[in-house]
């Protein structure tokens, strides 16, 4: 399983501008092609693609997904939804219709459990639970329904954040039945998701994480 550091518009927090699943990588247009080979490389995906998520670069904050599916929110730009309609045939693709639009802070999911804020009505969970086509749960990280900035899960583990605490680690063991622990990433930054992305294929992590930092993500996520 491939590792590797990257920096991404001068800065390591890296996660709020990409999304991957084990398939397609969605990144901003404004990339640099070395670093868009670097994401398709390590990441192993098939597929690229370059566009904004509500006419900014915060790909990472405003998706979540699967290999199933990938959601949006509703106030996606319309050329933005048409060119991943265009990209995603195999994929589902949905609009959640809910205030909190930052899906990929509120949804942690991999190809058979999702833990997803609990603030999210019962049309918002039935979209989520069609597309993913995965078990939804709700619950909390840390006391913080941003569970998708909190931890990063892929189909081998999942890491979760240092403000967690040991019944977190038992829910999380519990409801997505793999090997989970706790790291940080940036030289200590908790929010996990901000700071890098994995599938299982590989993973990307901002350039200030440092050698504990990484071991401990290639124990728990490429293992």
């Amino acid at each position: 399983m491939s590792l590797e550091r990257l920096s991404l518009f001068g800065v390591p927090s890296i996660g709020v501008f990409i999304f991957a699943n084990n398939e397609v990588a969605i990144i901003p247009p404004s990339i640099p092609d070395n670093d868009e080979e670097t994401i398709r490389e390590i990441l192993g995906v098939d597929k690229v693609i370059r566009t904004t998520i509500c006419g900014t670069n915060l790909v990472g904050v405003f998706i979540a997904g699967n290999d199933s599916g990938i959601l949006v929110p509703a106030n996606i730009l319309e050329n933005e939804l048409s060119l991943l309609k265009r990209e995603l045939r195999d994929l589902n693709l949905a609009i959640v219709n809910d205030p909190r639009n930052a899906l990929g802070n509120l949804i942690l999911a991999n190809n058979k459990v999702a833990l997803v804020s609990p603030y999210f009505k019962k049309n918002v969970i039935k979209v989520l639970k069609d597309n993913l086509n995965v078990e939804i749960i709700k619950g909390k990280i840390a006391e913080s329904e941003l569970v998708g900035t909190l931890a990063i899960a892929n189909n081998r583990g999942v890491l979760l954040s240092a403000l967690a605490q040991e019944e977190d680690l038992r829910f999380l063991s519990t409801i997505f039945k793999l090997v989970v622990d706790v790291g940080t990433v940036n030289r200590g930054s908790p929010f996990l998701r901000a700071g890098m992305l994995a599938n299982d294929k590989g993973a990307l992590v901002g350039d200030e994480t440092t050698g504990p930092e990484i071991l401990r993500i290639q124990q728990i996520l490429l293992a």
